[in-house]
């Protein structure tokens, strides 16, 4: 967005919606549905599959298609998703990550075939596109947990996108810097703040050493950067962390890459305000806490958002209906065009409040900075499982201090008295659901693609796509060829895998501080010691992750809790398939398997492993399940056989970790004590 003089009245910012799922024909009609009500930006949410580099056919897929955002595999689901939406004239955002180099491949294809079709030249159109790939593996690493390849490949293939759209589609961001997720992995302001710039170090230097660009262009390189922040509801603070990030990028990119140019040295974010701190108790609390946490980031007109989407009030439930985005996209325009709030300067200039804290903020976030530098950026901060750790640490911090109620949440930890919500009341379907139909479909549709193309054609480009991996060349046009021999999603990744390999990136767990409430905590472990003691040995509990979901910040807590309150822990991290995790309960000889899923698959993946443990004849092994569950899908569960059901309202670790042990007596027969 272009930013206006002093005199001027300031621009809204652009204002999106995150959106997509079930297929490609159904998103695009949710876009185009959107655009209408007066969203000005697209943003793209991706299925699980997609992101992490597989087709709706691959085994890890089961039940993951279509879920969490639209499923892309080819070429044809592209165009399908932008039918009718004219690309030179959107603007659009691309939560991908992993692939983003092969999502950015497959929309500039499609921008090429609409100038074709409008007879329109190619370059010019490609000059005009404008929008983001989020393309930030680095916080994958340590939060969301979309990584595919290991951490000198990805910042390989980031480096490569960002020399091919300074060349060829200038107005493009290649990267949004994404600590969004950092906080929601338990990241302090200073911390967000440090560790997203330690990032864009890394990404700088690699594409300054690249010789990729020419060290003229590095300005051109730093101005399409972009930053995708989050905002809690602690305002204020969110505003002075804003306050110091631009004030820390501005000077990074004078000092450390010469530029000169203060608008290439602006920074541009964009925001999409805290998820994970919406709740499942309450819900209707949420709305007040979406418009707080928009504040942090508009009141500063020196440090305000240039493009903000914002969750719907029922995410701590399930997927958002059409009615609740378009609830969170009104709460944007009352406030850009309703308001006073664009109409004048910066309203916190001058302040020493302001000042104080946002001088704070720089300052220990400049000592982090040093600190991730030390040990030798931020790729090596993640190999070496520093930043991991540390974020599972302030997470733990921050659940104890709900815990104990010094931090309140509303609703949840107090004023828990309610009255019965018009919003969810009986018989009223207050999510989104997806037919398990999408995924047949998308199997069966994926299968046609394949036998319509020419399959030498889609051969070739792959191998081609191998040999330059094998190289230090740039890959993006070794992508565009794929892209347009029809190869698939899963392909372009898989002769990636081939060249790269993958990765698992550590948990952080066993670096994590104790926490939660020494009293209770030590009641609990009393009660693991005695039941270890009943059985003849220590307590053993496997916490896994099945399918594709790579949120794993509820499974790390709860892998840290149960260690502290005396269990023996099994945490091999995220993306295991079933089969794996009954395989490594039964090799274990575990007590517990404790399940983690948050993108709502649970219905097909929780009963594989139920029917895998009986199958490899540990069945009297107890299976609980932690996780976003509706109500309804939580009564199959138990039907299905499993043992407890624990949802977001669950807050207390130690109280879960006090049911589990008496879900192990109870499987034993033991007296409850």
């Amino acid at each position: 967005m272009p930013y206006p003089t002093d005199r001027d009245r300031d621009r809204p910012w652009v204002m999106r919606t995150y959106a997509g799922h079930s297929s490609a024909a159904a998103s695009n009609e949710l876009y185009r549905r959107n655009l209408a009500k007066g969203q000005t930006g697209l943003s793209v949410a991706f299925d699980l599959p997609t992101q992490t580099g597989y087709d709706p056919d691959h085994p890890l897929a089961r039940g993951e298609v279509g879920k969490v955002g639209v499923p892309v595999a080819h070429l044809g689901d592209m165009r399908r998703l932008f039918e009718g939406i004219p690309l030179a004239e959107a603007n659009t955002s691309m939560t991908i990550n992993a692939p983003a180099m092969w999502l950015l491949a497959l929309y500039v294809t499609v921008a090429r075939e609409q100038a074709d079709a409008a007879g329109r030249d190619r370059d010019e159109v490609l000059a005009q596109l404008t929008g983001t790939t989020q393309n930030d593996i680095i916080k994958e690493y340590l939060s969301r947990g979309t990584h595919i390849f290991p951490p000198a490949p990805s910042l390989r293939l980031i480096t490569d996108v960002i020399a091919w759209t300074v060349h060829h589609v200038p107005k493009w961001n290649p990267i949004n810097i994404c600590s969004y997720h950092l906080q929601e992995a338990g990241a302090t302001p200073t911390q967000e703040v440090a560790y997203a710039l330690s990032t864009a170090i890394a990404v700088l230097d690699a594409v300054r050493d690249s010789g990729q660009v020419e060290p003229g262009d590095m300005a051109r390189v730093v101005g399409r950067i972009s930053f995708f922040v989050n905002a809690g509801v602690r305002f204020v603070e969110e505003m002075c962390k804003m306050r110091a990030f631009a004030r820390l990028w501005d000077e990074i990119t004078r000092d450390r890459y010469g530029i000169a140019d203060p608008k290439a040295r602006r920074l541009r974010y964009g925001v999409q305000v805290n998820s994970l701190g919406l709740t499942e108790a309450q819900p209707e609390n949420n709305v007040q806490r979406i418009v707080l946490e928009m504040l942090g980031v508009v009141l500063s007109r020196d440090a305000r958002a240039r493009a903000i989407q914002l969750p719907a009030w029922n995410e701590a439930l399930g997927l958002p209906r059409p009615w609740d985005q378009q609830w969170a996209l009104r709460m944007q325009q009352v406030l850009a065009y309703e308001t006073d709030l664009l109409e004048y300067e910066d309203i916190f200039a001058g302040s020493h409040v302001v000042e104080s804290k946002v001088e704070e903020i720089v300052a220990g976030a400049r000592a982090e900075i040093e600190q991730v530098q030390d040990l030798g950026g931020a790729v090596a901060a993640v190999e070496s499982g520093y930043l991991k750790s540390q974020l599972v640490s302030s997470l733990a911090e921050y659940r104890r201090e709900v815990e104990t109620g010094e931090r309140i949440v509303v609703g949840v930890n107090r004023f828990a008295t309610t009255e019965p919500s018009p919003l969810q009341a009986e018989g009223a379907q207050a999510i989104e659901t997806v037919d398990p139909v999408v995924e047949e479909q998308a199997v069966a549709a994926l299968a046609r693609w394949r036998a319509d193309r020419d399959q030498a054609v889609a051969d070739a480009s792959l191998a081609h796509l191998r040999e330059v991996a094998k190289t230090s060349g740039n890959l993006f046009e070794a992508t565009l060829a794929c892209a347009a021999a029809g190869v698939t999603t899963g392909e372009w990744a898989g002769a990636l895998r081939e060249v790269f390999g993958e990765y698992r990136a550590p948990t952080g767990v066993s670096a994590a501080a104790m926490s939660g409430d020494a009293g209770e905590l030590s009641r609990v472990r009393d009660r693991v010691r005695a039941t270890g003691e009943d059985l003849g040995e220590k307590l053993r509990i496997l916490v896994g992750k099945p399918g594709l979901d790579g949120h794993s910040n509820g499974a790390e807590q709860v892998a840290v809790r149960a260690r502290d309150a005396g269990f023996e822990v099994v945490y091999q991290g995220i993306r295991l398939t079933p089969e794996q995790i009954v395989a490594a309960a039964v090799q274990e000889d575990v007590h517990v398997v404790g399940l983690s899923v948050l993108s709502g698959s649970h219905l097909e993946v929780v009963p594989q492993v139920v029917d895998g443990l009986r199958a490899a004849g540990a069945g009297d092994i107890p299976v609980i399940v932690g996780g976003i569950i509706p109500p309804g899908d939580a009564r199959l569960l138990r039907e299905r056989g499993i043992a407890r059901v624990f949802t977001p309202k669950d807050y207390e670790l130690t109280g879960i970790m006090d049911e589990i042990v008496t879900v192990i007596r109870e499987r034993h027969d033991l007296p409850q004590d």
